[in-house]
């Protein structure tokens, strides 16, 4: 047994990116500014754009380092790691069950479910795509194999397309995923997941529920009803049980 290494939500590049184009404007801004040369109005103007685009880029750069330190699994914050319990424990096995964590990145659901259901067994699925390079299947099976966790199994998977059969799962979960997934209508993923939960499971997702991105949830929760879903709950505006 090892330390788990769950990477961070922010990816390290984004930062980098962010770093070096602060410091391109940056130096683009001085040399404008001490350049021998006439000030025309044409070089003034330049100056004054890339001052801007300096200033928005060392925004952003310092608010994605602040997100990268909060979301540090194992940090002093360990923003993530909180959400991770939290997801998990809405996630509750029968004895001899299974669980589908879908969109499972680097393991960290996946296997802090089968933490908690030692007797179920769980499926992670990704599609683990160039987005996020250094999220692997490779990764998830060495951070299961850290935290002494043999009740897990990962494979490939889309969620626009699960490779399962109906009724496969006594609970499906997820966190942080579907809002990722170019769609124009994320309910009809939300109604690919239902199709592999068993009749009496349990579906939970945490997820970042804007309108933009999901359209009417409070409306889309009446439509499971009227399909026959008997129980749902929109817990937050980040976070839904089914």
């Amino acid at each position: 047994m090892g330390t788990p290494d769950y990477k961070n939500w922010m990816p390290k590049g984004m930062i980098t990116a962010m770093v070096i184009a602060t410091v391109v404007f940056f130096a683009l801004s001085l040399i404008l500014l001490v350049f021998p040369g006439e000030k025309s109005i044409v070089r003034i103007i330049f100056i004054i754009i890339f001052l801007i685009v300096f200033a928005a880029l060392l925004v952003f750069t310092i608010w994605f380092s602040l997100l990268y330190r909060a979301f540090d699994y194992h940090g002093p914050i360990g923003l993530s790691k909180r959400i991770i319990e939290g997801t998990a424990s809405y996630v509750k096995i029968p004895d001899r069950g299974t669980g589908l964590d879908i969109g499972c990145g680097s393991g960290a659901l996946s296997i802090a479910s089968a933490k908690r259901n030692p007797n179920a067994k769980i499926t992670g699925c990704d599609r683990w795509g160039a987005e996020y390079y250094s999220f692997l299947k490779e990764l998830c099976k060495n951070n299961a194999a850290a935290e002494g966790v043999s009740n897990v199994a990962f494979q490939n998977g889309d969620a626009t397309a699960l490779p399962f059969k109906d009724e496969t799962f006594d609970c499906v979960f997820s966190n942080y995923v579907y809002h990722n997934i170019p769609s124009k209508d994320r309910q009809e993923i939300l109604l690919e997941t239902l199709r592999v939960l068993k009749k009496g499971g349990t579906f939970a997702i945490h997820d970042l529920f804007t309108k933009s991105k999901y359209g009417d949830m409070d409306a889309f929760c009446k439509k499971l009803k009227s399909m026959g879903y008997e129980k749902w709950n929109l817990l937050t505006r980040q976070t839904a049980c089914l």
